[in-house]
Protein backbone atom coordinates (compact mmCIF):
# COMPACT_ATOMS: atom_id res chain seq x y z
CA UNK A 1 0.00 0.00 0.00
CA UNK A 2 1.29 3.46 -0.81
CA UNK A 3 2.10 5.93 1.99
CA UNK A 4 -0.68 8.13 0.66
CA UNK A 5 -3.20 5.35 1.19
CA UNK A 6 -2.15 4.66 4.77
CA UNK A 7 -2.42 8.34 5.69
CA UNK A 8 -5.81 8.80 4.05
CA UNK A 9 -7.29 5.65 5.55
CA UNK A 10 -6.12 6.73 8.99
CA UNK A 11 -7.36 10.33 8.71
CA UNK A 12 -10.76 9.44 7.28
CA UNK A 13 -11.45 6.56 9.64
CA UNK A 14 -12.03 4.20 6.70
CA UNK A 15 -10.38 0.81 6.81
CA UNK A 16 -9.18 -0.40 3.45
CA UNK A 17 -10.79 -3.59 2.13
CA UNK A 18 -9.04 -6.64 3.44
CA UNK A 19 -6.41 -8.27 1.28
CA UNK A 20 -7.38 -11.67 2.69
CA UNK A 21 -9.42 -12.51 -0.42
CA UNK A 22 -7.72 -10.90 -3.43
CA UNK A 23 -10.04 -12.78 -5.80
CA UNK A 24 -13.28 -11.69 -4.13
CA UNK A 25 -14.45 -10.01 -7.34
CA UNK A 26 -14.40 -13.16 -9.47
CA UNK A 27 -17.59 -14.58 -7.95
CA UNK A 28 -19.01 -11.61 -6.03
CA UNK A 29 -22.70 -10.77 -5.80
CA UNK A 30 -22.91 -7.04 -6.47
CA UNK A 31 -26.05 -5.01 -5.81
CA UNK A 32 -26.62 -1.86 -7.87
CA UNK A 33 -27.96 1.17 -6.02
CA UNK A 34 -29.56 4.05 -7.88
CA UNK A 35 -29.39 6.43 -4.94
CA UNK A 36 -32.31 8.71 -5.81
CA UNK A 37 -34.66 5.72 -5.69
CA UNK A 38 -33.29 3.42 -2.99
CA UNK A 39 -34.29 4.99 0.34
CA UNK A 40 -34.98 8.54 1.50
CA UNK A 41 -33.40 9.27 4.87
CA UNK A 42 -34.40 12.92 5.33
CA UNK A 43 -37.96 12.87 3.99
CA UNK A 44 -37.52 15.18 1.01
CA UNK A 45 -38.65 12.64 -1.59
CA UNK A 46 -35.17 11.90 -2.95
CA UNK A 47 -33.10 8.89 -1.95
CA UNK A 48 -29.85 9.69 -0.18
CA UNK A 49 -26.86 8.24 1.65
CA UNK A 50 -28.65 8.39 4.98
CA UNK A 51 -31.34 6.19 3.49
CA UNK A 52 -28.77 3.70 2.22
CA UNK A 53 -27.03 3.61 5.61
CA UNK A 54 -30.33 2.84 7.31
CA UNK A 55 -30.93 -0.09 4.94
CA UNK A 56 -27.48 -1.70 5.08
CA UNK A 57 -28.83 -4.53 7.29
CA UNK A 58 -31.30 -5.33 4.50
CA UNK A 59 -28.43 -5.71 2.05
CA UNK A 60 -26.50 -7.84 4.50
CA UNK A 61 -29.52 -10.11 4.96
CA UNK A 62 -30.00 -10.30 1.19
CA UNK A 63 -26.50 -11.75 0.97
CA UNK A 64 -24.57 -9.37 -1.28
CA UNK A 65 -20.79 -8.97 -1.31
CA UNK A 66 -20.61 -5.44 -2.68
CA UNK A 67 -22.78 -2.47 -3.57
CA UNK A 68 -22.29 -0.40 -6.70
CA UNK A 69 -23.50 3.18 -6.63
CA UNK A 70 -24.51 5.09 -9.72
CA UNK A 71 -22.95 8.59 -9.55
CA UNK A 72 -23.33 10.27 -6.17
CA UNK A 73 -21.24 13.33 -6.99
CA UNK A 74 -22.08 17.01 -7.30
CA UNK A 75 -24.08 17.34 -10.52
CA UNK A 76 -26.91 19.35 -12.10
CA UNK A 77 -28.58 15.95 -12.71
CA UNK A 78 -29.18 16.65 -16.39
CA UNK A 79 -28.64 12.90 -16.91
CA UNK A 80 -29.29 11.38 -13.53
CA UNK A 81 -25.83 12.25 -12.20
CA UNK A 82 -23.88 11.08 -15.23
CA UNK A 83 -23.03 14.74 -15.74
CA UNK A 84 -20.44 15.22 -12.99
CA UNK A 85 -19.42 18.72 -11.91
CA UNK A 86 -17.14 17.71 -9.00
CA UNK A 87 -15.84 14.19 -8.31
CA UNK A 88 -14.61 15.17 -4.85
CA UNK A 89 -17.97 16.32 -3.53
CA UNK A 90 -21.25 14.49 -2.94
CA UNK A 91 -24.44 15.92 -4.43
CA UNK A 92 -26.06 17.87 -1.56
CA UNK A 93 -29.38 16.08 -2.13
CA UNK A 94 -27.61 12.82 -1.27
CA UNK A 95 -25.43 13.94 1.66
CA UNK A 96 -21.81 14.96 1.98
CA UNK A 97 -18.33 13.49 1.82
CA UNK A 98 -18.23 12.61 5.52
CA UNK A 99 -21.44 10.63 5.13
CA UNK A 100 -20.05 8.79 2.10
CA UNK A 101 -16.96 7.85 4.10
CA UNK A 102 -19.15 6.66 6.97
CA UNK A 103 -21.25 4.57 4.59
CA UNK A 104 -18.17 2.92 3.07
CA UNK A 105 -16.91 2.02 6.55
CA UNK A 106 -20.27 0.81 7.87
CA UNK A 107 -20.89 -1.35 4.82
CA UNK A 108 -17.43 -2.87 5.10
CA UNK A 109 -18.07 -3.70 8.74
CA UNK A 110 -21.00 -5.79 7.50
CA UNK A 111 -18.82 -7.52 4.92
CA UNK A 112 -20.02 -5.37 2.01
CA UNK A 113 -17.55 -3.59 -0.25
CA UNK A 114 -18.35 -0.38 -2.14
CA UNK A 115 -17.95 0.23 -5.88
CA UNK A 116 -18.52 3.70 -7.33
CA UNK A 117 -19.22 5.02 -10.82
CA UNK A 118 -16.83 7.15 -12.86
CA UNK A 119 -17.88 8.82 -16.10
CA UNK A 120 -14.67 9.48 -18.04
CA UNK A 121 -16.12 10.24 -21.48
CA UNK A 122 -17.57 13.57 -20.41
CA UNK A 123 -18.25 15.95 -17.55
CA UNK A 124 -21.02 18.41 -16.76
CA UNK A 125 -21.25 21.65 -18.69
CA UNK A 126 -21.22 23.26 -15.24
CA UNK A 127 -17.85 21.72 -14.35
CA UNK A 128 -15.21 24.43 -13.68
CA UNK A 129 -13.13 23.18 -16.60
CA UNK A 130 -15.90 23.68 -19.12
CA UNK A 131 -16.96 27.00 -17.68
CA UNK A 132 -13.35 28.15 -17.94
CA UNK A 133 -13.22 26.92 -21.54
CA UNK A 134 -16.32 28.93 -22.46
CA UNK A 135 -14.93 32.04 -20.79
CA UNK A 136 -11.46 31.73 -22.33
CA UNK A 137 -12.68 31.67 -25.92
CA UNK A 138 -11.45 30.14 -29.18
CA UNK A 139 -7.87 28.93 -29.38
CA UNK A 140 -7.37 28.95 -25.60
CA UNK A 141 -5.54 26.21 -23.67
CA UNK A 142 -8.71 25.67 -21.63
CA UNK A 143 -10.58 24.51 -24.73
CA UNK A 144 -7.94 21.91 -25.55
CA UNK A 145 -9.34 19.69 -22.79
CA UNK A 146 -12.48 19.28 -24.92
CA UNK A 147 -13.40 18.97 -28.59
CA UNK A 148 -13.98 22.52 -29.79
CA UNK A 149 -14.03 23.29 -33.50
CA UNK A 150 -14.81 26.38 -35.59
CA UNK A 151 -16.67 26.75 -38.88
CA UNK A 152 -20.12 27.63 -40.11
CA UNK A 153 -21.20 23.99 -40.22
CA UNK A 154 -20.91 21.42 -37.45
CA UNK A 155 -17.74 19.34 -37.91
CA UNK A 156 -19.56 16.06 -38.64
CA UNK A 157 -22.89 14.29 -38.29
CA UNK A 158 -22.20 11.79 -35.57
CA UNK A 159 -25.42 10.64 -33.88
CA UNK A 160 -25.86 11.08 -30.15
CA UNK A 161 -26.31 8.06 -27.89
CA UNK A 162 -29.49 9.86 -26.84
CA UNK A 163 -30.47 10.58 -30.47
CA UNK A 164 -30.01 13.89 -32.26
CA UNK A 165 -26.85 15.83 -33.10
CA UNK A 166 -23.59 15.66 -31.18
CA UNK A 167 -22.41 19.26 -31.66
CA UNK A 168 -23.63 22.42 -29.96
CA UNK A 169 -22.58 25.93 -30.99
CA UNK A 170 -21.32 28.39 -28.41
CA UNK A 171 -22.00 32.12 -28.32
CA UNK A 172 -18.61 32.83 -29.92
CA UNK A 173 -19.40 30.58 -32.90
CA UNK A 174 -17.36 27.48 -32.07
CA UNK A 175 -18.86 24.01 -31.76
CA UNK A 176 -18.23 21.50 -28.97
CA UNK A 177 -18.72 17.73 -29.06
CA UNK A 178 -21.09 15.79 -26.81
CA UNK A 179 -21.89 12.15 -27.56
CA UNK A 180 -24.74 12.40 -25.06
CA UNK A 181 -26.55 15.65 -24.14
CA UNK A 182 -25.28 19.22 -24.65
CA UNK A 183 -24.92 19.35 -20.86
CA UNK A 184 -22.27 16.59 -21.10
CA UNK A 185 -19.30 17.89 -23.15
CA UNK A 186 -16.85 15.17 -24.19
CA UNK A 187 -13.33 15.32 -22.80
CA UNK A 188 -10.24 15.17 -25.00
CA UNK A 189 -8.29 12.18 -23.71
CA UNK A 190 -5.23 13.22 -25.68
CA UNK A 191 -4.75 16.02 -23.15
CA UNK A 192 -2.47 15.21 -20.18
CA UNK A 193 -4.67 17.16 -17.75
CA UNK A 194 -7.57 14.83 -18.47
CA UNK A 195 -5.54 11.70 -17.82
CA UNK A 196 -3.91 13.11 -14.69
CA UNK A 197 -7.19 14.32 -13.23
CA UNK A 198 -8.92 10.96 -13.57
CA UNK A 199 -6.02 9.08 -12.03
CA UNK A 200 -6.16 11.53 -9.12
CA UNK A 201 -9.91 10.91 -8.79
CA UNK A 202 -9.30 7.15 -8.59
CA UNK A 203 -6.75 7.65 -5.81
CA UNK A 204 -9.08 10.07 -3.99
CA UNK A 205 -11.74 7.38 -3.66
CA UNK A 206 -9.43 4.38 -3.24
CA UNK A 207 -7.86 6.28 -0.34
CA UNK A 208 -11.30 6.38 1.24
CA UNK A 209 -11.75 2.62 1.11
CA UNK A 210 -13.67 2.19 -2.12
CA UNK A 211 -13.11 -1.33 -3.46
CA UNK A 212 -13.60 -0.59 -7.14
CA UNK A 213 -14.94 1.64 -9.88
CA UNK A 214 -17.48 0.98 -12.60
CA UNK A 215 -16.46 2.79 -15.78
CA UNK A 216 -19.33 4.33 -17.70
CA UNK A 217 -19.28 4.21 -21.52
CA UNK A 218 -15.79 2.79 -21.31
CA UNK A 219 -15.21 2.33 -25.05
CA UNK A 220 -16.00 5.92 -26.06
CA UNK A 221 -13.12 7.93 -24.60
CA UNK A 222 -10.75 8.17 -27.56
CA UNK A 223 -11.75 9.96 -30.78
CA UNK A 224 -10.09 10.16 -34.16
CA UNK A 225 -8.63 13.70 -34.03
CA UNK A 226 -9.65 14.27 -37.65
CA UNK A 227 -13.30 13.79 -36.58
CA UNK A 228 -14.36 12.01 -39.80
CA UNK A 229 -17.87 10.78 -40.50
CA UNK A 230 -18.68 7.26 -39.30
CA UNK A 231 -18.08 4.84 -42.20
CA UNK A 232 -20.81 2.42 -43.20
CA UNK A 233 -18.97 -0.67 -41.96
CA UNK A 234 -15.99 0.34 -39.82
CA UNK A 235 -13.45 -2.41 -39.21
CA UNK A 236 -12.04 -3.25 -35.78
CA UNK A 237 -10.65 -0.10 -34.19
CA UNK A 238 -11.70 2.06 -37.16
CA UNK A 239 -14.80 3.69 -35.69
CA UNK A 240 -14.00 7.38 -35.12
CA UNK A 241 -15.44 7.55 -31.58
CA UNK A 242 -15.90 4.00 -30.28
CA UNK A 243 -13.48 1.22 -29.30
CA UNK A 244 -10.35 2.80 -30.70
CA UNK A 245 -7.15 0.92 -29.94
CA UNK A 246 -5.63 3.83 -28.02
CA UNK A 247 -8.27 3.51 -25.28
CA UNK A 248 -6.45 0.52 -23.85
CA UNK A 249 -3.47 2.65 -22.83
CA UNK A 250 -5.82 4.62 -20.57
CA UNK A 251 -7.04 1.52 -18.77
CA UNK A 252 -3.52 0.16 -18.39
CA UNK A 253 -2.65 3.31 -16.50
CA UNK A 254 -5.80 2.99 -14.40
CA UNK A 255 -4.96 -0.62 -13.58
CA UNK A 256 -1.53 0.51 -12.42
CA UNK A 257 -3.22 2.95 -10.05
CA UNK A 258 -5.59 0.27 -8.74
CA UNK A 259 -2.70 -2.13 -8.21
CA UNK A 260 -1.00 0.37 -5.87
CA UNK A 261 -3.58 -0.58 -3.24
CA UNK A 262 -4.16 -3.60 -1.04
CA UNK A 263 -7.30 -5.67 -1.22
CA UNK A 264 -7.74 -5.77 -5.03
CA UNK A 265 -9.42 -2.55 -6.16
CA UNK A 266 -11.37 -3.60 -9.24
CA UNK A 267 -12.10 -1.91 -12.55
CA UNK A 268 -15.50 -2.84 -14.04
CA UNK A 269 -16.25 -1.68 -17.57
CA UNK A 270 -19.52 -0.75 -19.21
CA UNK A 271 -18.53 -2.07 -22.62
CA UNK A 272 -21.28 -2.50 -25.22
CA UNK A 273 -19.35 -4.47 -27.82
CA UNK A 274 -20.82 -7.04 -30.24
CA UNK A 275 -17.34 -8.27 -31.25
CA UNK A 276 -16.46 -10.64 -28.40
CA UNK A 277 -12.73 -10.55 -29.18
CA UNK A 278 -12.72 -6.75 -28.98
CA UNK A 279 -14.81 -6.99 -25.80
CA UNK A 280 -12.33 -9.38 -24.19
CA UNK A 281 -9.42 -7.06 -25.05
CA UNK A 282 -10.63 -4.77 -22.25
CA UNK A 283 -10.15 -7.65 -19.79
CA UNK A 284 -6.52 -8.43 -20.44
CA UNK A 285 -4.52 -8.92 -17.22
CA UNK A 286 -3.18 -5.35 -17.19
CA UNK A 287 -6.51 -3.64 -17.92
CA UNK A 288 -9.98 -4.10 -16.39
CA UNK A 289 -10.92 -6.93 -14.06
CA UNK A 290 -14.43 -7.47 -15.43
CA UNK A 291 -16.98 -5.92 -17.79
CA UNK A 292 -20.74 -6.12 -18.02
CA UNK A 293 -22.13 -8.96 -20.09
CA UNK A 294 -24.82 -7.13 -22.01
CA UNK A 295 -25.09 -9.89 -24.58
CA UNK A 296 -26.81 -12.22 -22.11
CA UNK A 297 -29.00 -9.46 -20.68
CA UNK A 298 -30.35 -8.49 -24.10
CA UNK A 299 -31.21 -12.03 -25.27
CA UNK A 300 -34.82 -13.21 -25.46
CA UNK A 301 -36.28 -15.86 -23.17
CA UNK A 302 -35.31 -18.68 -25.49
CA UNK A 303 -33.21 -21.74 -24.67
CA UNK A 304 -31.16 -21.69 -27.86
CA UNK A 305 -30.42 -17.97 -27.57
CA UNK A 306 -29.46 -18.13 -23.90
CA UNK A 307 -27.27 -21.19 -24.36
CA UNK A 308 -25.50 -19.52 -27.27
CA UNK A 309 -24.87 -16.43 -25.16
CA UNK A 310 -23.54 -18.46 -22.23
CA UNK A 311 -21.19 -20.41 -24.51
CA UNK A 312 -20.09 -17.30 -26.36
CA UNK A 313 -19.33 -15.25 -23.28
CA UNK A 314 -17.55 -18.03 -21.37
CA UNK A 315 -15.41 -18.68 -24.45
CA UNK A 316 -14.68 -14.97 -24.88
CA UNK A 317 -13.48 -14.59 -21.29
CA UNK A 318 -11.38 -17.75 -21.20
CA UNK A 319 -8.32 -16.51 -23.18
CA UNK A 320 -7.86 -13.54 -20.81
CA UNK A 321 -8.69 -15.59 -17.68
CA UNK A 322 -11.41 -13.16 -16.67
CA UNK A 323 -14.71 -14.17 -15.07
CA UNK A 324 -17.91 -13.38 -16.88
CA UNK A 325 -20.55 -11.20 -15.31
CA UNK A 326 -24.25 -12.02 -15.33
CA UNK A 327 -26.94 -9.39 -15.09
CA UNK A 328 -30.64 -9.27 -15.97
CA UNK A 329 -31.14 -5.50 -15.86
CA UNK A 330 -29.82 -2.17 -14.64
CA UNK A 331 -30.88 1.47 -14.33
CA UNK A 332 -31.11 1.80 -18.14
CA UNK A 333 -33.00 -1.38 -19.03
CA UNK A 334 -36.62 -2.56 -18.91
CA UNK A 335 -37.34 -4.55 -15.73
CA UNK A 336 -37.23 -8.36 -16.25
CA UNK A 337 -40.76 -8.91 -14.90
CA UNK A 338 -42.12 -6.69 -17.66
CA UNK A 339 -39.71 -7.63 -20.44
CA UNK A 340 -40.15 -11.39 -19.99
CA UNK A 341 -43.92 -10.94 -20.11
CA UNK A 342 -43.88 -9.33 -23.56
CA UNK A 343 -44.13 -10.96 -26.94
CA UNK A 344 -40.57 -9.80 -27.69
CA UNK A 345 -38.57 -10.74 -24.60
CA UNK A 346 -35.25 -9.38 -25.87
CA UNK A 347 -33.97 -5.89 -25.06
CA UNK A 348 -32.80 -3.13 -27.38
CA UNK A 349 -32.89 0.62 -26.80
CA UNK A 350 -34.01 1.21 -30.37
CA UNK A 351 -37.23 -0.77 -29.94
CA UNK A 352 -38.48 0.71 -26.64
CA UNK A 353 -41.93 2.18 -27.20
CA UNK A 354 -44.97 3.21 -25.17
CA UNK A 355 -47.94 0.90 -24.88
CA UNK A 356 -46.13 -2.41 -25.32
CA UNK A 357 -48.36 -4.97 -23.54
CA UNK A 358 -46.94 -7.33 -20.95
CA UNK A 359 -48.30 -10.36 -19.09
CA UNK A 360 -46.83 -9.64 -15.64
CA UNK A 361 -47.79 -13.04 -14.22
CA UNK A 362 -45.87 -14.78 -17.00
CA UNK A 363 -43.06 -12.24 -16.73
CA UNK A 364 -42.75 -12.81 -12.99
CA UNK A 365 -42.59 -16.58 -13.46
CA UNK A 366 -39.82 -16.20 -16.02
CA UNK A 367 -37.96 -13.58 -13.98
CA UNK A 368 -37.88 -16.01 -11.04
CA UNK A 369 -36.47 -18.73 -13.28
CA UNK A 370 -33.94 -16.31 -14.78
CA UNK A 371 -32.80 -15.23 -11.31
CA UNK A 372 -31.81 -18.80 -10.42
CA UNK A 373 -30.31 -19.44 -13.86
CA UNK A 374 -27.98 -16.44 -13.64
CA UNK A 375 -27.08 -17.04 -10.00
CA UNK A 376 -25.90 -20.56 -10.89
CA UNK A 377 -23.52 -19.49 -13.66
CA UNK A 378 -19.76 -19.11 -13.05
CA UNK A 379 -18.57 -15.56 -12.48
CA UNK A 380 -19.91 -12.49 -10.71
CA UNK A 381 -23.60 -11.68 -10.38
CA UNK A 382 -25.16 -8.20 -10.52
CA UNK A 383 -28.59 -7.44 -9.09
CA UNK A 384 -30.30 -4.13 -9.85
CA UNK A 385 -32.24 -2.73 -6.90
CA UNK A 386 -35.85 -3.84 -6.95
CA UNK A 387 -35.34 -6.88 -9.15
CA UNK A 388 -35.17 -8.92 -5.96
CA UNK A 389 -38.68 -7.61 -5.24
CA UNK A 390 -40.01 -8.46 -8.70
CA UNK A 391 -40.86 -4.84 -9.47
CA UNK A 392 -42.36 -4.26 -12.93
CA UNK A 393 -41.49 -1.42 -15.28
CA UNK A 394 -43.68 1.61 -14.58
CA UNK A 395 -45.17 2.87 -17.84
CA UNK A 396 -47.63 5.54 -16.71
CA UNK A 397 -45.30 8.26 -15.40
CA UNK A 398 -47.01 11.61 -16.06
CA UNK A 399 -43.91 13.83 -16.07
CA UNK A 400 -40.87 11.99 -17.34
CA UNK A 401 -37.39 13.31 -16.54
CA UNK A 402 -35.06 11.20 -18.64
CA UNK A 403 -33.28 13.06 -21.49
CA UNK A 404 -33.59 9.92 -23.63
CA UNK A 405 -37.33 10.58 -23.74
CA UNK A 406 -37.10 14.26 -24.61
CA UNK A 407 -34.32 13.95 -27.19
CA UNK A 408 -36.44 11.38 -29.04
CA UNK A 409 -39.30 13.91 -29.25
CA UNK A 410 -41.30 11.74 -26.89
CA UNK A 411 -41.10 8.55 -28.95
CA UNK A 412 -38.76 6.67 -26.58
CA UNK A 413 -40.23 6.13 -23.09
CA UNK A 414 -36.77 6.60 -21.64
CA UNK A 415 -35.49 4.98 -18.48
CA UNK A 416 -37.64 6.49 -15.73
CA UNK A 417 -39.82 3.37 -15.62
CA UNK A 418 -37.07 1.26 -14.04
CA UNK A 419 -35.97 4.04 -11.68
CA UNK A 420 -39.14 4.46 -9.61
CA UNK A 421 -38.40 4.57 -5.84
CA UNK A 422 -38.44 1.25 -4.00
CA UNK A 423 -41.38 0.17 -1.81
CA UNK A 424 -40.29 -0.79 1.71
CA UNK A 425 -43.44 -1.05 3.82
CA UNK A 426 -47.12 -0.16 4.11
CA UNK A 427 -49.96 -0.38 1.64
CA UNK A 428 -49.92 3.10 0.10
CA UNK A 429 -47.30 5.36 -1.44
CA UNK A 430 -44.59 6.23 -0.56
CA UNK A 431 -44.44 2.69 0.91
CA UNK A 432 -41.80 3.56 3.50
CA UNK A 433 -39.44 5.03 0.92
CA UNK A 434 -39.27 8.21 3.00
CA UNK A 435 -40.99 9.85 5.93
CA UNK A 436 -42.49 12.90 4.29
CA UNK A 437 -41.88 14.32 0.85
CA UNK A 438 -43.47 13.09 -2.33
CA UNK A 439 -41.06 10.71 -4.14
CA UNK A 440 -39.25 12.31 -7.06
CA UNK A 441 -40.91 9.78 -9.38
CA UNK A 442 -44.45 8.56 -8.56
CA UNK A 443 -44.99 5.00 -7.36
CA UNK A 444 -47.92 2.87 -8.58
CA UNK A 445 -50.89 2.48 -6.29
CA UNK A 446 -50.79 -1.33 -6.41
CA UNK A 447 -47.28 -1.92 -5.03
CA UNK A 448 -48.40 -2.82 -1.50
CA UNK A 449 -47.87 -6.58 -2.03
CA UNK A 450 -44.40 -5.89 -3.46
CA UNK A 451 -42.93 -4.10 -0.43
CA UNK A 452 -40.01 -5.57 1.46
CA UNK A 453 -42.24 -5.83 4.53
CA UNK A 454 -44.88 -7.87 2.69
CA UNK A 455 -42.39 -10.14 0.96
CA UNK A 456 -40.38 -10.89 4.09
CA UNK A 457 -43.53 -12.47 5.52
CA UNK A 458 -44.10 -14.61 2.42
CA UNK A 459 -41.81 -17.62 1.92
CA UNK A 460 -42.98 -17.86 -1.72
CA UNK A 461 -42.10 -14.23 -2.57
CA UNK A 462 -39.46 -13.04 -5.01
CA UNK A 463 -37.43 -11.61 -2.12
CA UNK A 464 -37.48 -14.94 -0.28
CA UNK A 465 -36.33 -16.67 -3.47
CA UNK A 466 -33.40 -14.28 -3.91
CA UNK A 467 -32.36 -14.63 -0.27
CA UNK A 468 -32.47 -18.41 -0.47
CA UNK A 469 -30.53 -18.44 -3.74
CA UNK A 470 -27.77 -16.18 -2.44
CA UNK A 471 -27.55 -18.18 0.78
CA UNK A 472 -27.01 -21.38 -1.22
CA UNK A 473 -24.62 -19.65 -3.61
CA UNK A 474 -22.48 -18.60 -0.67
CA UNK A 475 -22.62 -21.94 1.15
CA UNK A 476 -22.01 -24.26 -1.85
CA UNK A 477 -18.30 -23.87 -2.53
CA UNK A 478 -18.41 -24.95 -6.19
CA UNK A 479 -20.64 -21.99 -7.04
CA UNK A 480 -17.71 -19.71 -6.26
CA UNK A 481 -15.50 -21.61 -8.70
CA UNK A 482 -15.29 -21.84 -12.45
CA UNK A 483 -16.30 -25.44 -13.20
CA UNK A 484 -19.07 -25.59 -15.79
CA UNK A 485 -20.38 -28.35 -18.07
CA UNK A 486 -23.64 -28.79 -19.96
CA UNK A 487 -25.75 -31.78 -19.00
CA UNK A 488 -27.79 -33.73 -21.55
CA UNK A 489 -31.39 -32.59 -21.39
CA UNK A 490 -34.65 -32.47 -23.27
CA UNK A 491 -35.14 -29.88 -26.03
CA UNK A 492 -35.50 -26.27 -24.80
CA UNK A 493 -34.10 -27.15 -21.40
CA UNK A 494 -30.85 -25.65 -20.08
CA UNK A 495 -29.12 -28.03 -17.71
CA UNK A 496 -25.56 -27.69 -16.47
CA UNK A 497 -23.32 -28.94 -13.68
CA UNK A 498 -20.96 -26.83 -11.59
CA UNK A 499 -19.00 -29.62 -9.92
CA UNK A 500 -19.48 -31.18 -6.51
CA UNK A 501 -22.80 -32.66 -7.59
CA UNK A 502 -24.53 -29.29 -8.15
CA UNK A 503 -26.86 -29.14 -11.16
CA UNK A 504 -29.08 -26.31 -12.43
CA UNK A 505 -32.03 -27.03 -14.74
CA UNK A 506 -34.11 -24.34 -16.48
CA UNK A 507 -37.20 -25.40 -18.40
CA UNK A 508 -38.01 -23.09 -21.31
CA UNK A 509 -40.12 -25.68 -23.12
CA UNK A 510 -43.89 -25.68 -23.30
CA UNK A 511 -44.38 -28.67 -20.97
CA UNK A 512 -43.21 -29.97 -17.60
CA UNK A 513 -40.00 -32.02 -17.69
CA UNK A 514 -38.38 -34.73 -15.61
CA UNK A 515 -35.44 -33.79 -13.46
CA UNK A 516 -32.18 -35.78 -13.59
CA UNK A 517 -32.34 -39.05 -11.71
CA UNK A 518 -30.80 -39.47 -8.24
CA UNK A 519 -30.92 -35.79 -7.37
CA UNK A 520 -32.07 -33.85 -4.33
CA UNK A 521 -33.93 -30.56 -4.77
CA UNK A 522 -32.15 -27.59 -3.19
CA UNK A 523 -34.34 -24.78 -4.51
CA UNK A 524 -36.80 -24.13 -7.31
CA UNK A 525 -38.35 -20.98 -8.74
CA UNK A 526 -41.78 -22.67 -8.83
CA UNK A 527 -43.24 -25.70 -7.05
CA UNK A 528 -42.68 -29.03 -8.75
CA UNK A 529 -45.77 -30.66 -10.27
CA UNK A 530 -45.87 -34.37 -9.45
CA UNK A 531 -42.09 -34.34 -9.33
CA UNK A 532 -41.80 -32.55 -12.69
CA UNK A 533 -40.29 -29.11 -13.31
CA UNK A 534 -42.99 -26.89 -14.82
CA UNK A 535 -42.42 -24.64 -17.80
CA UNK A 536 -40.58 -21.33 -17.25
CA UNK A 537 -38.96 -22.60 -14.06
CA UNK A 538 -35.50 -23.36 -12.70
CA UNK A 539 -34.46 -25.98 -10.18
CA UNK A 540 -31.18 -26.32 -8.29
CA UNK A 541 -30.27 -29.90 -7.53
CA UNK A 542 -27.59 -31.93 -5.78
CA UNK A 543 -26.78 -35.40 -7.00
CA UNK A 544 -27.14 -38.17 -4.45
CA UNK A 545 -24.34 -40.68 -4.12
Amino acid sequence: MSTRTVQRAASSGVTAPSGADPLWWRSAVIYQIYIRSFADGNGDGTGDLAGVRSRLPYLRDLGVDAIWFTPWYASPLADGGYDVSDYRAIHPAFGDLAEAEALIAEALALGIRTIIDVVPNHISSEHPWFQAALAAGPGSPERERFWFRGGEQMPNHWVSNFQGETWTRTADGEWYLHLFTPEQPDLNWNHPDVRREHEDVLRFWFDRGVAGVRIDSAALLVKDPELPEVPDNPGPGEHPNTDRDEVHDIYRSWRAVADEYEGTRVLVGEVWMPDTKRFADYLRPDEMHTAFNFDFMARPWNAEELRLSIDTMLAAHAPVNAPSTWVLSNHDVTRPVTRYGREDTSFAFATKRFGTPADLELGTRRARAAALLTAALPGSLYIYQGDELGLPEVDDIPERQDPMHYRSNGVDPGRDGCRVPLPWSGTTAPYGFGSGGTPWLPQPGDWGPLTVEAQEADPASMLSLYRAALRIRRSVAVLGGEDFAWVDSEPNVLAFARGGGFVSVTNLSGASVRLPASTELLLSSAPLENGLLPTDSTAWLRTQH
